[in-house]
Order: C-alpha cells, then structure tokens, then sequence
C-alpha cells in the first residue's frame, strides 16, 4: 500500500487496483480518463471524471482503479505548510539577488 505524504501525480491503466493510504489531508485530481475511487469509513463509491477533484481526509485509505481499456492519470495536491510558503519565498528571492541574502549582515 502506498502511502501518500507529499504532492505525487502517476497513472493507473486498466486492470490495476491501485491501494493507498493518505498521511496528510489532500486533494486528488484526476486527467486523462475517469477514475473510480473507493474511500474506507464510507459507503459511497466515487466515479471522477476528468478535472474533478476529491478532498481527502488524513489517514483514510482508498483503492483506485479505472475502466477497463482506458488509463488515467491521478495527482495528490498536498498544501504546503505556511512556514514552507515563507521559505520557498526566501529561497526564490535570494536566488534571485544572489547568496548575499543568505550570508547574512556583518557589524563592522
């Protein structure tokens, strides 16, 4: 079972069942084909078509799998962190006025 913990995006073709358990709250998305999606701790079953999405809670498990003859391809959008917002900010920036951001002021 793969565990989902960071934003991934792989393709499912037709006669695979695809287990998976989600550590941290997300969304899937799904393109190219329509995706059948089984959810533990609830009776419905989901069919997404292409461009749908579907929140997920942490620690649910789910199994995808697609039509028969078709394949799909399913991405897991995991938030960042506001903290990670604020350092990949810092870390574009300084890229792009150079390491002097990162070295840091001198007192003379």
């Amino acid at each position: 079972m793969r565990e989902i913990s960071s934003s991934i995006t792989f393709e499912i073709v037709a006669g695979e069942t695809v287990p998976m358990k989600v550590t941290r709250s997300t969304r899937l998305a799904v393109s190219g084909g329509a995706v059948w999606v089984t959810r533990s701790d609830d009776v419905e079953d989901y069919w997404l078509e292409p461009g749908k999405t579907l929140r997920l809670r942490r620690g649910e498990r789910l199994w995808l799998s697609v039509e028969r003859g078709t394949q799909a391809r399913v991405a897991f959008l995991v938030p960042t962190r506001p903290e990670q917002k604020a350092l990949n900010w810092f870390d574009r920036v300084s890229a792009r006025f150079g390491t002097w951001l990162r070295s840091g002021w001198r007192t003379v």
